[in-house]
């Protein structure tokens, strides 16, 4: 009797083991990771930072620590992370993307690269919307575009400001509609969404995380995504492929650390991130928190960056002169 009851015990005992993603190893690199963030506490940066690191945390056995270093649209942290971070594990970083790149397409004063980093995870993206105010007369896309079409360069549409992904988000649109809108640049997501509630201005190609609760409250209605299928927490609102206008778009972020960290180091926290993929505590919190993953990792990630990087030069080169005149 005392062996069955052993046998069960340790057979229960191994099953809760495997059935547990967590606890891969402890991290070889340090026993503490830094995470350089290039905005301040409460941003999209530090949400995502609040979603991941507790289980990064318990999958392998290091505490994380967060410095906040805003400024120059993130350029200040990652000029840090590349520049003058230990290459030795410990220090690590979120980046968001295409920012991270379209800080140096646009302004030669910004020396880092993405050949300066090891990408690790991009782990969301938030997906590129376009809303309207509550009594807006545009009840559908087709009614937005469509009045741009009937007065190009008159219907105002605005962005979180020169140089992010909504700018270019309306920039893309533009070059697959044929359409031109006036576009009206704020500081930041946030004032944008403000504007268009207040009716000041007829549109805000925004992303869906900063939206998201004025839609439910019914002060803001969408009316397209920038994703290749329809949202599991929009299902009634189109994505523009739908409408056969081919754009993707929106704001990713994930964790990079600097070029030239041992491999060893590399390959656990590319583990962890895998595991996360799996995890469904994980994805089920990630949904509460309307947080849209997609985890994509190491090489990958790097190629994600890479093809950014190419898309976004493209079009700098072509509008440049006339966002700088």
């Amino acid at each position: 009797m005392k062996m069955k009851i052993l046998a069960v015990s340790i057979i229960a005992s191994v099953s809760a083991v495997m059935a547990s993603p967590m606890v891969l190893a402890d991290y070889s690199a340090s026993n503490e990771i830094k995470v350089l963030q290039g905005f301040k506490p409460g941003g999209g940066s530090d949400t995502l930072a609040q979603l991941t690191q507790p289980y990064l945390k318990e999958l392998l056995g290091v505490d994380f620590v967060n410095e906040y270093i805003p400024g120059a649209t993130g350029a200040i942290a990652w000029t840090r992370l590349t520049k003058q971070s230990p290459k030795d594990g410990g220090t690590i970083s979120i980046t968001n993307t295409p920012m991270l790149m379209t800080n140096y397409i646009m302004n030669d004063s910004i020396t880092y690269s993405i050949d300066e980093l090891t990408p690790i995870a991009n782990v969301v993206t938030d997906p590129g919307i376009i809303v309207v105010p509550s009594d807006s007369p545009y009840q559908t896309v087709e009614d937005l575009f469509q009045a741009a079409e009937e007065n190009p360069g008159t219907v105002t549409i605005g962005n979180s400001g020169v140089g992010g992904d909504d700018f270019f988000s309306t920039i893309i649109v533009e070059q697959a509609t044929g359409l031109a809108f006036k576009k009206v640049p704020f500081q930041g997501d946030g004032p944008s969404a403000t504007a268009a509630m207040g009716g000041k201005i007829d549109a805000s190609f925004n992303n869906l995380g900063n939206v998201y609760g004025h839609i439910q409250s019914g002060s803001l209605r969408a009316l397209a995504v920038f994703t290749k299928e329809r949202l599991e927490m929009l299902p009634d609102v189109p994505t523009l492929r739908e409408k056969d206008i081919d754009v993707v778009a929106g704001s990713s972020r994930g964790y990079s650390a600097p070029a030239g960290i041992p491999d060893e180091a590399r390959q656990e926290l590319i583990a962890a991130f895998e595991t996360l993929k799996q995890d469904q505590e994980f994805q089920a919190v990630a949904r509460e928190r309307a947080l849209n993953l997609d985890i994509v990792t190491g090489d990958d990630y790097q190629q994600m960056m890479k093809d950014m990087e190419d898309q976004y030069g493209v079009i700098w080169n072509e509008v440049k002169e006339e966002v700088s005149g």
